[in-house]
């Protein structure tokens, strides 16, 4: 008798927004490659189109459909595509995120202030609450996985409405959990540390920001964005299935410092 393959997503269908590239991108990959009907979304039709493409050609399953989270007529237009083209969602990676000001806390302009959280927190809840309605509609057991941030827990220096964003996503995480359970639709959430994607590019592309936040990681090394994806694919797969209201810190030890 063949054992059942825990990661086998077939017939699943998965929406990952910010998946035109970086963390985003691996993930969209990664759960094409494990079955999974991919729905590559982020601002700009030409990256999806070019992630999808790709993964097509590798003889995945997936579509390109622009959505910018920040705006909510965006959110409204891509849930009824799903609900016209698919008619169900099983898995939603919430992945994009802004972080337009890096500087110190109390000079943070409104207009920076207004965009990280239209984007980081109502585009997460309002995302999450779109896939939670049609989930219970299908009655399916749908999984969500949030892309939050050791920031959420460990505040980042000259970042920090990002920060206080993402502990708001942490949050979101639990309490989504915590009324979704019932309904089997399971809410988690990915911390990632230090990871070489262009959205890190402020810390990474400067050698003396970039060297101090190693010394903070046990690993001393940033992760590649490949190295976030597993974590994803065990959160949104069979293998976690009494896993819910969790954040993984996939951080290189960085929050045990």
């Amino acid at each position: 008798m063949s054992k059942k393959n825990l990661f086998d997503l077939q017939g699943r269908v998965a929406l990952i927004t910010g998946a035109s590239r970086g963390i985003g991108e691996s993930v969209a990959r990664l759960l094409a490659d494990n079955g999974a009907h991919v729905i590559v979304s982020s601002r700009k039709i030409d990256g999806c189109e070019a992630v999808a493409s790709s993964i097509r050609d590798n003889g995945g399953s997936a579509e390109a459909v622009a959505c910018h989270i920040g705006e909510m007529s965006q959110i409204e237009a891509i849930w009824q595509h799903i609900r016209d083209r698919h008619g169900k969602l099983d898995i939603l990676v919430n992945n994009a995120a802004t972080n337009p000001y890096f500087g110190k806390i109390e000079e943070t302009d409104l207009g920076a202030f207004q965009k990280t959280v239209d984007v980081n927190i109502r585009g997460y809840f309002f995302m999450c609450a779109e896939a939670a309605k049609l989930m219970k509609e299908k009655g399916n057991q749908g999984t969500i996985v949030n892309v939050a941030s050791v920031n959420g827990v460990t505040p980042g220096m000259m970042q920090g409405i990002y920060s206080i964003t993402k502990s708001a996503v942490i949050a979101m995480t639990r309490s989504y959990a915590r009324e979704l359970g019932p309904d089997n639709i399971r809410v988690n959430a990915l911390l990632p540390g230090l990871t070489d994607t262009r959205f890190a590019s402020a810390l990474t592309s400067n050698d003396s920001i970039r060297d101090r936040a190693l010394e903070h990681i046990p690993m001393h090394r940033m992760a590649d964005p490949d190295e976030m994806a597993g974590t994803v694919l065990y959160l949104v797969s069979d293998a976690s299935s009494y896993t819910t209201g969790t954040c993984v810190n996939v951080d290189g030890g960085y929050l045990t410092v």
